[in-house]
């Protein structure tokens, strides 16, 4: 039997997913902008977009691109096999346990890492795959290797096809040459950018009500930009410049992205990294565990989140480092992971304040 003939039949084997119906209740909705990537390379393509993206992130470090090159049949193969992977016997998916208490992310992580609220943990299992390259080689369940023509044939697209005009656009906006972060988001080098599979498991009424109905307090993502493959629970909340938190609706044929934490080092808080949390789905909902398939983009292990020479930063009097220590990419990322496992006790930080590194803070938030 032909290599090809293996990859089919396995591919045969995981069941179709179909996409759960949208709440019916009216929420309150963010308002955010939508960039249609198809114009992209049409003549002023890429300028019309990126004065679209600058007006929208002035507001909010969300936004929806539509129109990337993959079909709903190609991203909802992604998450039928993620739902198989989570299917998978708990035994068998720890065989693949990522080392997260020493800042490693690639591979499984378990429910119940992070405390949330006192005596409560978090209800997520995740399954990430690092960069498809030598690397980043690394054992993997059987679904996954069997699957693993197409998954990594989608992993790399988003990278190269639909990251790789988003990093231009931001490159633009800034003022500087377009192939600006292309020199430090390379595919080839090591940097912790990985596809990930997720689901949040449904909770009782009565544990929702014990955490205030948040799963996930309000954080920034690490890296330089996350994007979110449509996901129709209502879960997903912002939070507003006015310090509200409003509901990132899920739109059809879209991808949520925003923005992280390694562009706002580089810029100097111009590109704010995005507040946002997961809170406990409707009424209509809240029986269903929510999956999702994601993309985290990250800059190269080595880059140092120091403010960049840019024309537009110098105009707004941001050009000036940081105080402080400068931080490599990969330091980051590493110390975050890290600090995400904590022990029972740890979910009462005061201020929401969290110490990550060298005396450099996150924070969290209700």
């Amino acid at each position: 039997m032909s290599q090809t003939q293996v990859e089919t039949s396995a591919a045969n084997s995981v069941p179709l997913y179909t996409q759960v119906p949208e709440t019916s209740h009216e929420l309150d909705w963010a308002d955010l902008a939508t960039l249609d990537l198809s114009t992209f390379n049409a003549p002023g393509g890429k300028q019309a977009l990126a004065l679209q993206l600058k007006n929208a992130i002035e507001q909010i470090g969300f936004f929806y691109i539509i129109n990337f090159g993959l079909d709903q049949e190609e991203v909802d193969r992604q998450f039928a096999i993620g739902k198989e992977f989570f299917n998978l016997d708990v035994e068998e998916k720890l065989k693949y346990r990522a080392d997260l208490e020493n800042g490693g992310y690639n591979g499984y992580k378990p429910q119940g890492i992070r405390e949330i609220a006192p005596g409560y943990f978090d209800n997520t299992e995740i399954y990430n795959i690092p960069k498809f390259i030598p690397q980043y080689e690394r054992p993997h369940p059987s679904l996954i290797k069997n699957n693993w023509a197409e998954i990594s044939k989608f992993g790399t697209y988003i990278h190269e096809e639909v990251v790789s005009k988003l990093l231009v656009l931001f490159a633009i906006i800034l003022e500087l040459p377009e192939d600006f972060f292309l020199k430090t988001h390379r595919y080839s080098e090591k940097s912790d950018c990985h596809l990930r599979y997720m689901k949040y498991h449904t909770r009782t009424p009565e544990v929702n009500q014990a955490i205030n109905n948040v799963w996930v307090k309000g954080h920034t993502d690490f890296g330089s930009l996350t994007l979110l493959f449509r996901q129709p629970v209502a879960a997903l909340q912002v939070r507003t410049p006015q310090e509200t938190w409003k509901y990132v609706k899920p739109y059809p044929g879209s991808i949520t992205v925003n923005i992280a934490d390694s562009l706002s080092f580089l810029t100097n808080g111009y590109l704010k990294s995005s507040i946002h949390r997961v809170v406990a789905p409707p009424p209509d909902q809240a029986h269903l565990d929510r999956l999702g398939v994601l993309y985290f983009v990250r800059p190269e292990d080595d880059l140092e989140l120091k403010t960049i020479p840019s024309p537009l930063l110098e105009r707004l009097g941001l050009d000036k480092q940081a105080d402080g220590p400068v931080l490599t990419a990969g330091e980051w990322v590493k110390a975050r992971v890290a600090r995400n496992v904590n022990r029972a006790g740890d979910s009462t930080k005061e201020n929401g304040e969290q110490e990550i590194i060298k005396g450099v803070s996150a924070k969290y938030y209700d």
